[in-house]
Protein backbone atom coordinates (compact mmCIF):
# COMPACT_ATOMS: atom_id res chain seq x y z
CA UNK A 1 0.00 0.00 0.00
CA UNK A 2 2.86 2.27 1.14
CA UNK A 3 4.95 1.24 -2.28
CA UNK A 4 1.33 2.27 -4.36
CA UNK A 5 0.64 5.53 -3.01
CA UNK A 6 4.59 6.52 -3.58
CA UNK A 7 4.26 5.57 -6.97
CA UNK A 8 1.30 7.31 -7.32
CA UNK A 9 2.85 10.86 -5.84
CA UNK A 10 5.79 10.32 -8.17
CA UNK A 11 3.83 9.69 -11.08
CA UNK A 12 1.08 13.07 -10.56
CA UNK A 13 4.85 15.49 -9.37
CA UNK A 14 6.21 16.59 -12.78
CA UNK A 15 2.63 17.72 -13.68
CA UNK A 16 1.82 19.58 -10.89
CA UNK A 17 5.07 21.35 -10.81
CA UNK A 18 4.69 22.05 -14.54
CA UNK A 19 1.70 24.07 -13.24
CA UNK A 20 2.82 25.45 -10.84
CA UNK A 21 5.99 26.66 -13.11
CA UNK A 22 3.02 28.04 -15.61
CA UNK A 23 0.99 30.20 -13.08
CA UNK A 24 4.29 31.29 -11.27
CA UNK A 25 5.70 32.05 -14.98
CA UNK A 26 2.16 34.51 -15.70
CA UNK A 27 2.42 36.01 -12.20
CA UNK A 28 5.88 37.37 -12.55
CA UNK A 29 4.81 38.71 -16.38
CA UNK A 30 1.72 40.45 -14.21
CA UNK A 31 4.15 41.54 -11.59
CA UNK A 32 6.71 43.06 -14.47
CA UNK A 33 4.09 45.03 -16.02
CA UNK A 34 2.65 46.85 -12.55
CA UNK A 35 5.55 49.53 -12.42
CA UNK A 36 4.16 50.43 -16.37
CA UNK A 37 0.37 50.57 -14.89
CA UNK A 38 0.86 52.60 -11.83
CA UNK A 39 3.08 54.65 -14.27
CA UNK A 40 0.31 55.71 -16.76
CA UNK A 41 -2.75 55.93 -13.80
CA UNK A 42 -3.72 59.04 -14.91
CA UNK A 43 -2.43 59.28 -18.25
CA UNK A 44 -5.51 59.96 -19.97
CA UNK A 45 -6.80 63.54 -20.07
CA UNK A 46 -9.74 64.44 -17.85
CA UNK A 47 -12.81 65.14 -20.39
CA UNK A 48 -13.10 68.87 -21.43
CA UNK A 49 -16.53 70.04 -20.88
CA UNK A 50 -18.52 72.55 -23.70
CA UNK A 51 -19.59 75.47 -22.26
CA UNK A 52 -22.65 77.83 -23.70
CA UNK A 53 -20.99 80.20 -25.90
CA UNK A 54 -21.51 83.47 -24.74
CA UNK A 55 -24.10 85.55 -27.00
CA UNK A 56 -21.45 88.19 -28.10
CA UNK A 57 -19.24 85.80 -29.70
CA UNK A 58 -19.83 82.18 -30.61
CA UNK A 59 -17.30 81.90 -33.58
CA UNK A 60 -14.92 78.19 -33.16
CA UNK A 61 -12.73 76.82 -34.99
CA UNK A 62 -11.55 73.10 -34.95
CA UNK A 63 -7.96 71.80 -35.36
CA UNK A 64 -7.24 68.05 -35.17
CA UNK A 65 -3.83 67.51 -33.36
CA UNK A 66 -1.92 64.48 -34.64
CA UNK A 67 -0.83 64.64 -38.50
CA UNK A 68 -2.52 68.13 -38.72
CA UNK A 69 -0.66 70.24 -36.27
CA UNK A 70 2.21 67.46 -35.78
CA UNK A 71 4.45 66.56 -38.88
CA UNK A 72 2.84 63.03 -38.96
CA UNK A 73 0.56 61.07 -36.85
CA UNK A 74 2.88 59.03 -34.50
CA UNK A 75 4.99 62.38 -34.14
CA UNK A 76 3.89 63.07 -31.32
CA UNK A 77 6.31 65.38 -30.11
CA UNK A 78 7.01 67.41 -33.46
CA UNK A 79 5.55 70.43 -34.80
CA UNK A 80 4.74 71.89 -38.51
CA UNK A 81 6.07 74.88 -39.59
CA UNK A 82 3.63 77.91 -39.05
CA UNK A 83 0.89 75.11 -37.47
CA UNK A 84 1.50 77.64 -34.26
CA UNK A 85 0.96 80.85 -35.94
CA UNK A 86 -2.28 79.48 -37.98
CA UNK A 87 -3.82 79.03 -34.15
CA UNK A 88 -3.12 81.67 -33.09
CA UNK A 89 -4.54 83.90 -35.51
CA UNK A 90 -7.93 82.61 -34.95
CA UNK A 91 -7.38 82.68 -31.26
CA UNK A 92 -6.39 86.28 -31.58
CA UNK A 93 -9.38 87.46 -33.51
CA UNK A 94 -11.45 85.48 -30.72
CA UNK A 95 -12.22 82.50 -31.68
CA UNK A 96 -13.02 79.35 -29.20
CA UNK A 97 -10.53 76.81 -30.14
CA UNK A 98 -11.02 73.23 -29.76
CA UNK A 99 -8.71 70.72 -30.10
CA UNK A 100 -9.68 66.92 -30.93
CA UNK A 101 -7.42 64.05 -30.50
CA UNK A 102 -8.07 60.04 -31.20
CA UNK A 103 -4.72 59.64 -29.70
CA UNK A 104 -4.83 56.65 -27.00
CA UNK A 105 -5.00 57.20 -23.39
CA UNK A 106 -1.28 56.27 -22.63
CA UNK A 107 -0.65 59.02 -24.52
CA UNK A 108 -3.26 61.83 -23.76
CA UNK A 109 -1.50 63.16 -21.14
CA UNK A 110 1.57 64.79 -23.09
CA UNK A 111 -1.05 66.84 -25.43
CA UNK A 112 -1.40 69.67 -23.30
CA UNK A 113 2.43 69.94 -21.94
CA UNK A 114 2.78 69.83 -25.84
CA UNK A 115 0.88 72.29 -26.53
CA UNK A 116 2.27 75.04 -24.03
CA UNK A 117 5.64 73.89 -24.57
CA UNK A 118 5.03 75.15 -28.22
CA UNK A 119 3.25 78.18 -27.85
CA UNK A 120 -0.22 77.49 -28.63
CA UNK A 121 -2.99 79.06 -27.44
CA UNK A 122 -5.09 77.70 -24.93
CA UNK A 123 -7.89 75.71 -26.08
CA UNK A 124 -10.59 73.11 -25.58
CA UNK A 125 -8.58 69.51 -25.80
CA UNK A 126 -11.10 66.68 -26.78
CA UNK A 127 -9.43 63.20 -26.77
CA UNK A 128 -11.00 59.56 -27.13
CA UNK A 129 -12.64 58.20 -23.82
CA UNK A 130 -13.68 54.49 -24.11
CA UNK A 131 -12.92 52.22 -26.40
CA UNK A 132 -16.33 52.88 -28.84
CA UNK A 133 -14.54 56.15 -29.43
CA UNK A 134 -10.75 54.68 -30.52
CA UNK A 135 -12.74 52.16 -32.53
CA UNK A 136 -14.51 54.65 -34.39
CA UNK A 137 -12.63 58.03 -34.18
CA UNK A 138 -15.25 59.73 -37.04
CA UNK A 139 -18.22 59.25 -34.84
CA UNK A 140 -16.44 60.73 -31.58
CA UNK A 141 -15.25 63.84 -33.42
CA UNK A 142 -18.51 64.31 -34.38
CA UNK A 143 -20.19 63.48 -31.10
CA UNK A 144 -17.94 66.46 -29.87
CA UNK A 145 -18.82 68.35 -32.78
CA UNK A 146 -22.49 68.09 -32.29
CA UNK A 147 -22.31 69.16 -28.13
CA UNK A 148 -20.73 72.57 -29.56
CA UNK A 149 -23.76 73.28 -32.16
CA UNK A 150 -26.04 72.23 -29.22
CA UNK A 151 -24.76 74.74 -27.10
CA UNK A 152 -25.02 77.50 -29.29
CA UNK A 153 -21.14 77.79 -31.55
CA UNK A 154 -20.65 78.22 -34.83
CA UNK A 155 -17.85 76.10 -36.28
CA UNK A 156 -16.66 78.23 -39.07
CA UNK A 157 -13.80 76.52 -39.93
CA UNK A 158 -11.71 73.21 -39.66
CA UNK A 159 -8.72 71.43 -40.33
CA UNK A 160 -7.53 67.61 -40.20
CA UNK A 161 -5.65 65.28 -42.28
CA UNK A 162 -7.51 61.88 -42.19
CA UNK A 163 -10.36 60.80 -43.80
CA UNK A 164 -12.52 60.30 -40.85
CA UNK A 165 -11.86 64.20 -39.71
CA UNK A 166 -13.33 65.33 -42.83
CA UNK A 167 -16.05 62.92 -42.03
CA UNK A 168 -17.03 64.18 -38.73
CA UNK A 169 -16.44 67.55 -39.97
CA UNK A 170 -19.25 67.09 -42.98
CA UNK A 171 -21.99 65.35 -40.33
CA UNK A 172 -20.94 68.42 -37.50
CA UNK A 173 -22.81 70.91 -41.10
CA UNK A 174 -19.47 72.48 -41.30
CA UNK A 175 -19.08 74.33 -44.85
CA UNK A 176 -17.08 72.29 -46.98
CA UNK A 177 -15.08 75.45 -48.17
CA UNK A 178 -13.88 75.86 -45.06
CA UNK A 179 -12.27 72.79 -44.34
CA UNK A 180 -8.77 72.41 -45.15
CA UNK A 181 -6.74 69.08 -45.24
CA UNK A 182 -3.15 69.09 -44.24
CA UNK A 183 -0.76 66.30 -46.47
CA UNK A 184 0.81 64.15 -44.10
CA UNK A 185 5.21 64.54 -44.23
CA UNK A 186 6.08 62.34 -46.76
CA UNK A 187 2.59 61.85 -48.82
CA UNK A 188 1.78 62.27 -51.92
CA UNK A 189 -1.74 63.65 -51.47
CA UNK A 190 -4.27 64.73 -48.87
CA UNK A 191 -6.07 61.50 -47.74
CA UNK A 192 -9.58 61.90 -49.47
CA UNK A 193 -12.46 63.38 -47.98
CA UNK A 194 -14.88 66.50 -48.38
CA UNK A 195 -12.63 69.85 -48.32
CA UNK A 196 -12.07 72.41 -50.35
CA UNK A 197 -8.02 72.80 -50.57
CA UNK A 198 -5.12 70.28 -49.86
CA UNK A 199 -2.31 72.42 -47.84
CA UNK A 200 1.38 71.15 -47.97
CA UNK A 201 2.16 73.25 -45.35
CA UNK A 202 0.57 75.54 -43.02
CA UNK A 203 2.55 78.94 -44.25
CA UNK A 204 0.96 78.91 -47.62
CA UNK A 205 -2.82 79.00 -45.34
CA UNK A 206 -1.74 82.16 -43.45
CA UNK A 207 -2.94 85.04 -45.74
CA UNK A 208 -6.17 83.26 -46.56
CA UNK A 209 -6.63 82.79 -42.21
CA UNK A 210 -5.97 86.64 -42.20
CA UNK A 211 -8.58 87.76 -45.43
CA UNK A 212 -11.06 85.31 -43.70
CA UNK A 213 -10.63 86.83 -40.14
CA UNK A 214 -11.06 90.02 -41.44
CA UNK A 215 -14.65 89.02 -43.40
CA UNK A 216 -17.50 89.03 -41.60
CA UNK A 217 -19.51 85.92 -40.30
Amino acid sequence: MQTGRQGSISTNAPNAWHTDRHLLARLMRNLACLPLYLLCVGCALTPHGVAPAPPDNNLAVVFDIDGTLTTRVHAIRSTRTGAVSAVQAYADAGYEVIYLSARHPLFQWHIPIWLERHGFPEGAIHVTESTTHRKDHAAFKHGVLEEYRDNGWKLVAAYGDSTTDFEAYANAGIDRNNVFALKREGAQACEPGIWVKCLATWPEQLEHISNELRAPH
